[in-house]
C-alpha cells in the first residue's frame, strides 16, 4: 500500500474522531482507538475478499502493521520524553521517598493479587502455573502514553497529576525488575532449570542502568549542543534529533546477547532520562527557554500521538484476529476464564496498592481515592513483555507463549477502550480539568 497515503487518511480520521468524541465527552485517545479498530476490520476483510493491488507486495493487513511498528517506537520516545520533562529536582525532592512507596505498593500487590487468582485458575484448568507467574509481572506495567494525554487533552494540573507522571515512570522501571524474576521462576517451573543470580539481578540491572546511563548521556550533550542555537525551530530540531537518537541507540544495543539471550533495554527510559535531564540542567536564565521548548514538543508532537493511537487500536484488531484465527472455541475458554480474571485481579491490585502507599505516606485524599484508578491503562510494554516471552523456546513448546499473548492484547483491548475514560474521570472528581472548552 502507498504508506504516505495511509498517513494521510490516518491522521484525517483521527481528526474527525476528536469532534465525535467531544460531543460526547470522550477523550481523544478512545476516539483515535475506535478508529483504528474499525479502520482495522474494513482492511482484514478487504484482504479476505482479495482485494490486492499488485504494485504493493504488502496487504492492507500488513501495511497496518509494518506502519504501527516503525511509528510507535518513535511517538513512545517523545511521550516518555514528555514524562522525563516533570522529574524536576524540585518535585522529586518534595515526592521522591512517597512516590516510590507508593508505586512499590501499586505494582507488587497487582503482582501479587494476579499471581494468586491466577495459579488457582490454572490448577483448576489443568493450565501450567508459570501463566500466572508470568502475568503477574505484567501485570505492573502502565500505559504512559494514554495517561499523558488524557492529562495534556484536559490541561489537568494538580497534586494527583504531580504525583501520577512519576509514579507511571518509576513503575515501568518497576517492572522490568519484577519481570525479569518472574520469568526466571517460570522457565523453571516449565523446564526445571535452576534460577541464576545473572538471570534475575545482574540482567535486569543491566538493563535498567544501561537505559537511563545513554539517557543520561544524551540528555546530557543535548544540553551542551543546545547553546549554540537560539531559534525556537532550531531548538525544536535539536530535541527531536536527541530523542530520535535515543530510540535508535537503544534499539541497536538490544541486538547484543548475554547467556544467549538479548538484553532488553528500555527507550521508556532514554528518552525519560533525556528529558528529565534537559530540565534540570537549567538556570534562571534559561529556565524559560526550556519552557518553551517544552510547550512546542507539545504542539508540535500532536499528530504523531494520533498516529500513534489510531495504529495502535489497528494493532489490537489484527493481533486479535490472527489469534481468533489459529484457535478454536475449546482452547479459548480457558483463556477467556484466565483474561478475566487477570483483568479483576490486576485492577483491583492497582487500586488498593495505590491506595495504601497513599495512606502510608499521608497523602491527601485526592491521591488516595483516584491514584489507582489513573494506573489502569496498559498497552505498548505489557505487550513488549508478552511477545518477549512468546518467542522463549520454553514458552513456545508448552504453548505458554500463545496464552500470555493473548490473555495480554485482551487485556489491552479493554484497558485501552476504558482507561482513559476512567482516568479522565479521576481527574474530572479531583477537580484537575480546568474546562474542556478549548478541545
Amino acid at each position: 500500500m502507498n504508506y504516505v497515503l495511509l498517513l494521510g487518511i490516518l491522521l484525517l480520521l483521527g481528526l474527525i474522531a476528536t469532534r465525535v468524541t467531544r460531543l460526547i465527552r470522550l477523550p481523544n485517545v478512545t476516539g483515535y482507538l475506535v478508529v483504528g479498530l474499525v479502520l482495522a476490520i474494513i482492511f482484514i476483510v478487504m484482504d479476505s475478499l482479495g482485494y490486492h493491488n499488485p504494485n504493493y507486495p504488502d496487504s492492507l493487513r500488513e501495511s497496518l502493521t509494518k506502519t504501527n511498528a516503525f511509528v510507535s517506537s518513535i511517538a513512545l520516545g517523545f511521550i516518555a520524553l514528555s514524562i522525563g520533562e516533570e522529574f524536576k529536582l524540585s518535585k522529586i525532592k518534595e515526592y521522591g521517598s512517597k512516590m516510590a512507596i507508593i508505586t512499590i505498593f501499586q505494582a507488587l500487590l497487582a503482582t501479587i493479587l494476579v499471581d494468586v487468582v491466577l495459579a488457582v485458575i490454572c490448577v483448576v484448568l489443568k493450565v501450567n502455573v508459570a501463566v500466572a507467574i508470568c502475568l503477574g509481572a505484567i501485570a505492573t506495567a502502565t500505559a504512559p502514553a494514554a495517561t499523558l494525554m488524557v492529562i495534556h487533552q484536559y490541561k489537568a494540573r494538580g497534586v494527583l497529576v504531580d504525583i501520577l507522571l512519576p509514579v507511571v515512570a518509576f513503575d515501568d522501571a518497576l517492572g522490568l525488575v519484577v519481570f525479569a524474576i518472574s520469568l526466571a521462576i517460570g522457565k523453571v517451573i516449565v523446564s526445571g532449570e535452576t534460577i541464576s543470580f545473572l538471570s534475575i539481578v545482574l540482567i535486569p540491572l543491566l538493563e535498567i542502568v544501561g537505559s537511563l546511563a545513554v539517557g543520561f548521556v544524551l540528555g546530557f550533550l543535548m544540553h551542551l549542543l543546545i547553546k549554540f542555537f537560539r531559534s525556537r525551530s532550531n531548538h525544536i530540531i535539536t530535541i527531536i534529533a536527541f530523542t530520535l537518537l535515543g530510540v535508535g541507540t537503544i534499539t541497536a544495543l538490544n541486538h547484543i546477547k548475554i547467556n544467549g539471550e538479548n538484553l532488553e533495554f528500555s527507550n521508556l527510559l532514554t528518552c525519560m532520562m533525556i528529558g528529565a535531564v534537559y530540565v534540570n540542567l537549567t538556570n534562571s536564565s534559561t529556565s524559560k527557554t526550556v519552557v518553551r521548548d517544552i510547550d512546542l514538543m507539545e504542539r508540535w508532537t500532536g499528530f504523531l500521538f494520533t498516529l500513534f493511537f489510531v495504529l495502535s487500536g489497528a494493532s489490537l484488531a489484527t493481533s486479535a484476529m490472527s489469534i481468533m484465527e489459529g484457535s478454536d472455541i475449546k482452547t479459548l475458554i480457558p483463556v477467556l476464564i484466565i483474561f478475566a480474571g487477570y483483568i479483576i485481579a490486576r485492577s483491583v491490585g492497582k487500586y488498593f496498592g495505590a491506595y495504601a502507599g497513599s495512606a502510608i505516606t499521608r497523602q491527601p485524599p485526592v491521591i488516595k481515592k483516584y491514584l489507582g484508578l489513573t494506573l489502569l491503562p496498559q498497552a505498548g510494554v505489557a505487550i513488549g513483555m508478552a511477545n518477549q516471552i512468546s518467542n522463549i523456546d520454553v514458552f513456545k513448546a508448552n504453548n505458554i507463549g500463545n496464552i500470555i499473548v493473548t490473555v495480554v492484547l485482551c487485556a489491552t483491548l479493554i484497558y485501552e477502550l476504558f482507561g482513559p475514560l476512567v482516568t479522565k474521570w479521576s481527574l474530572s472528581k479531583a477537580h484537575e480539568i480546568p474546562s474542556e472548552e478549548n478541545e
